[in-house]
């Protein structure tokens, strides 16, 4: 019997600890753990694929592919995260940073380089 969804924000947290659990793990029993043997270059190439799929079920207005795209696109994120070392709380805190600014006038303020 399948057990049922939580269906809540602290999924990616949980999905998140059990990416971090699969770094050194066997790559031949989870695509997670070949993704980080593969290394950074693998992980980043799976993001940007995962992302233009998301970006053609847009285009596309297709609604149920874009929910399917959209999972792979933050699972692969969260991969990226892990990889990089940047846990969860970093990026809720830039977002609660970032809350209550004019997108317009966040990216003026940003420092060009």
């Amino acid at each position: 019997m399948k057990k049922p969804v939580r269906a809540d924000v602290k999924v990616l947290e949980r999905l998140y600890a059990t990416i971090r659990s699969r770094k050194g793990a066997d790559a031949k029993k989870s695509y997670t753990a070949s993704l980080f043997a593969a290394g950074t270059p693998m992980i980043a190439k799976k993001l940007g694929e995962e992302g233009v799929e998301a970006v053609l079920a847009v285009q596309a207005g297709d609604k149920p592919a874009l929910v399917h795209e959209s999972a792979d696109v933050l699972y692969h994120l969260l991969v990226a995260w892990a990889d990089a070392g940047i846990a969860p709380d970093k990026v809720w805190a830039e977002l609660a940073r970032r809350e209550g600014t004019s997108g317009i006038e966040e990216k003026k303020s940003r420092k060009r380089g």
